[in-house]
């Protein structure tokens, strides 16, 4: 029997704390109603438990990718998945470093401290 998830979809937009080297990925349109802390992110979750939104600290050493590379990522993509109470999110996104486009798939595997109902986000840029 296959599981059921609820699904949410959305439009997306990031934003890079250069500073601080902290990168956030959200989906436009939905509000967060609380943040839930795990060792180096931060996922927000909305009214309904949705995840719509991630931050992740010290982001250039957790991707290997130089802090000025960061302020431009194009055609990058999340996926949040909450199975189980174990949360998987999915990045996809393009870098231009030195004159070539580098493509970054990281894998965020974490246990989740407060329960929430199993779902599925896509979350893009057009």
């Amino acid at each position: 029997m296959e599981k059921k998830y609820r699904y949410l979809r959305g439009r997306g937009e990031y934003d890079y704390d250069y500073v601080h080297d902290i990168l956030f990925f959200k989906t436009k349109k939905r509000n967060y109603d609380r943040s839930v802390e795990l060792d180096r992110f931060v996922i927000d979750i909305d009214k309904e438990n949705f995840v719509v939104g991630i931050q992740i600290f010290d982001a250039s050493e957790f991707l290997g990718i130089p802090k000025l590379i960061l302020r431009n990522i194009r055609n990058w993509q999340f996926h949040a998945t909450v199975d189980e109470n174990k949360l998987e999110i999915r990045l996809m996104f393009r870098v231009v470093h030195r004159n070539k486009m580098v493509e970054k798939n990281p894998i965020i595997i974490e246990p989740l401290k407060e329960s929430l109902p199993d779902s599925k986000v896509i979350c893009s840029v057009p």
